[in-house]
């Protein structure tokens, strides 16, 4: 019986790939035709077809063209441990994209970017390391954030992780608060006393002096990562309603409830 050989157009009904690919395929030297006729068409037998259909099989689990030049000529058992290997690397994948997924979740109800842990086990460092990094940068020579950092360094890893959510939540606690008394004035008794509360937070890692409170404030109406993270409240203005007290706080109301 004539063995069946296969044009490139059969080859290409028969797998779905492209022209191209085939073509770079025989270009690498990873799927040479099995003959080429005189007329420079290339023909493949069935083995070069069983090849192929190995090459797409590899490809689709993640190999990479080089390594699957590598695979194709050990035998099964040979084959066996590295696709034990690229097993565990795929599961690590999919942990990770089911990880994104919740995140990619969470972002769009509306969770702040601060609190999401799209970065967790990634080369890429967390949002709140890059914040902190930040931080460092722009305020590090300043004597307020080498107390802070001094404070910091008398908590484990584990008090700092806990010590950092719950001021989170207590100083989105009180933004909440703040924002149920937008329909008064910045510089009443109630409004101030809820900033004042939020100073004596931060107050708990470093001196907040009126310098260091009028960059924050500043720091809320011009960072879009705060601006998106206020945009949870839903509140008309409120961001700016915010700012205006935090500057009456500083200029105004310390002054007269100190005196």
């Amino acid at each position: 019986m004539k063995p069946q050989l296969f044009t490139v157009k059969n080859i290409l009904n028969i797998t779905g790939i492209t022209k191209r690919a085939l073509h770079h395929y025989h270009k690498i030297g990873l799927l040479p035709p099995s003959y080429v006729g005189e007329n420079g068409y290339r023909l493949y037998d069935q083995q070069a077809l069983a090849t192929l259909q190995m090459i797409l099989l590899f490809k689709e689990m993640g190999f990479s063209l080089t390594e699957i030049s590598i695979m194709l000529p050990l035998s099964k058992d040979e084959q066996k441990e590295i696709l034990l290997h690229q097993r565990g690397l795929l599961e690590q994948r999919k942990q990770k994209l089911t990880t994104v997924i919740e995140q990619l979740d969470h972002y769009i109800e509306g969770t702040d970017i601060q609190k999401l842990n799209i970065f967790d086990d990634s080369s890429t460092f967390s949002l709140k390391d890059q914040y902190d990094t930040e931080a460092k940068l722009v305020y590090g020579d300043t004597e307020k954030y080498q107390e802070f950092q001094a404070n910091l360094e008398h908590l484990s890893d584990s008090d700092k992780k806990e010590a950092y959510t719950q001021f989170s939540a207590d100083v989105e606690h009180i933004f909440h608060r703040i924002a149920q008394y937008q329909q008064l004035s910045p510089s009443s008794n109630e409004v101030q006393d809820l900033i004042g509360q939020w100073s004596r937070m931060l107050g708990r890692f470093m001196v907040c002096d009126e310098a260091i409170l009028l960059c924050i404030a500043e720091t809320y109406v011009t960072d879009e990562r705060f601006v998106r993270y206020f945009d949870q409240f839903d509140e008309e203005g409120y961001l700016g309603f915010l700012h205006r007290s935090i500057v009456y706080f500083v200029k105004e109301y310390k002054e007269l409830s100190e005196s």
